[in-house]
């Protein structure tokens, strides 16, 4: 499908995205945006900036984030795109948080989400790492930890 059209959803899912996405443009929280990939409400591009006072401040990092057709029943698969290196994402930027598996509740929004992990970065879980030498570095040697980081983060710049 080469000339594919921007997807347009129908239903309650359409409209539930439609509102998350007028939320986020109205209600701005600091630091985090989200929009519909090439028109698709079902595929979103989301950034999250780096909270202030964490390895991760002035840095920005892009996630994908797919929504299920049952959307918000089930939760929207969400990846960061940017390389990245903490305690709970992995090398593939897959991401370990409840609210996104056994936690996920239909009232949480793409604005919540990105919020939670903007969180994450500052607080991380080290008690079930997906990134052991991450979680490990976290705690014992700080000064690698960024340079760890610093060294994921500049591979964003080769791609």
């Amino acid at each position: 499908m080469e000339n594919a059209k921007p997807t347009h959803v129908d239903g309650a899912v359409g409209k539930r995205l439609q509102t998350e996405l007028m939320q986020l443009m109205m209600s701005a929280t600091d630091g985090i945006s989200a929009f519909p990939r090439d028109g698709n409400l079902l595929s979103w591009t989301a950034t999250i900036k780096g909270p202030i006072d964490t390895p991760y401040e002035g840095l920005t990092f892009k996630l994908s984030l797919d929504f299920p057709s049952n959307y918000p029943m089930s939760p929207p698969s969400i990846m960061f795109t940017t390389p990245m290196f903490h305690p709970n994402i992995d090398m593939a930027g897959r991401i370990c948080l409840d609210i996104l598996k056994d936690r996920w509740s239909a009232v949480l929004n793409v604005q919540s989400i990105l919020v939670s992990l903007q969180s994450l970065l500052a607080e991380p879980n080290n008690k079930s790492p997906l990134n052991g030498q991450a979680a490990e570095l976290w705690d014992k040697d700080p000064k690698e930890y960024k340079r760890l980081l610093m060294l994921r983060h500049r591979e964003a710049d080769d791609i």
